[in-house]
């Protein structure tokens, strides 16, 4: 269902699209992170399915891709498979 997990310090992100940049600048690093076709997880939102998200942080993003048989539509074979 869905290809990445993003954890920063304070979310938990599900999405299918991921780009990061990492910047730096008057002595401190940042990271960027755009998420396309999202779910969210923050206790304080009433909608967790999102289009688009911009995550900035100056902590720890970690960005993990799944593995295809784990965002694959249950029942469906995973791209490999199919002929």
């Amino acid at each position: 269902m869905f290809r990445y997990v993003v954890e920063t310090e304070r979310r938990f992100y599900l999405a299918n699209e991921v780009h990061q940049e990492v910047h730096s600048g008057q002595g401190r690093t940042w990271v960027e992170v755009l998420l396309h076709d999202a779910w969210v997880w923050d206790m304080y939102r009433t909608n967790r399915f999102v289009r688009s998200v911009q995550v900035v942080s100056f902590k720890d993003v970690n960005v993990e891709e799944l593995p295809a048989e784990e965002h694959a539509p249950v029942g469906l074979p995973v791209a490999e498979d199919r002929p």
